[in-house]
């Protein structure tokens, strides 16, 4: 999940999320390295990525077709963010961008679309082309994002795009090698990053269908 830095209002909505959680609540949504009482015991599947994965990401051409096509499948409500800024480093230089993102869940299983809306330069458009999209990232959620991802570059692999430091939930993407993805992502596991999972997975129980496309914020 590539989570944005984003306005404020998207904030206070996850905020609202999060406050009402239990903590039985939203232990269904901790990575398997977290309890409470601040102790972390890392189970990780593997030595360099925190536990399973939490998130696919879809880079897409058209964001609304895109979400029509996963509410045809039966998979939402989504809950999108439009034209937002996004500032990133892309291959080491800084980079500003404008995002439209729509999050859903399917099970324990968080989606995310991302169409970016100018035509910057960036991880998005190296992807996209002249395409339609498609399939473009792994996301892991680290309770250790800076431990996490140092020992991820020390594995060999680069940072090809990464942000969140100014006060949004830190990301970073990374170039695999074989891996089946064409990003491997790791994002800080924070109070927001657990109140959003605990919102769209309640909402997705049970969806009867209604109100397929939500605004978030």
């Amino acid at each position: 999940m590539l989570f944005l830095e984003v306005r404020l209002s998207y904030l206070q909505v996850v905020a609202l999320a999060t406050t009402c959680a239990t903590r039985s609540e939203l232990r269904e949504f901790l990575p398997a390295s977290i309890t409470f009482g601040g102790r972390v015991t890392e189970t990780s599947r593997s030595p360099l990525l925190p536990g399973p994965v939490r998130q696919l990401g879809y880079v897409v051409a058209d964001i609304d077709a895109a979400m029509r096509s996963w509410i045809r499948l039966g998979v939402g409500p989504w809950y999108v963010l439009r034209a937002l800024p996004q500032r990133a480093r892309y291959r080491g230089a800084p980079c500003d961008v404008v995002v439209t993102v729509a999050f859903a869940h399917s099970g324990d299983l968080q989606l995310e679309l991302i169409q970016q809306e100018d035509e910057t330069p960036s991880i998005y458009t190296e992807f996209l082309g002249d395409g339609p999209g498609g399939f473009h990232q792994l996301a892991w959620w680290s309770t250790d994002f800076e431990a996490t991802v140092e020992a991820v570059r020390a594995a060999g692999y680069e940072s090809v795009w990464s942000g969140g430091s100014d006060g949004g939930v830190r990301y970073a993407y990374f170039e695999p090698r074989d891996e089946i993805a064409t990003v491997l992502e790791i994002s800080e596991y924070t109070d927001s990053t657990a109140g959003l999972a605990r919102m769209l997975r309640a909402a997705a129980d049970g969806w009867d269908g209604d109100d397929p496309i939500r605004t978030l914020g």
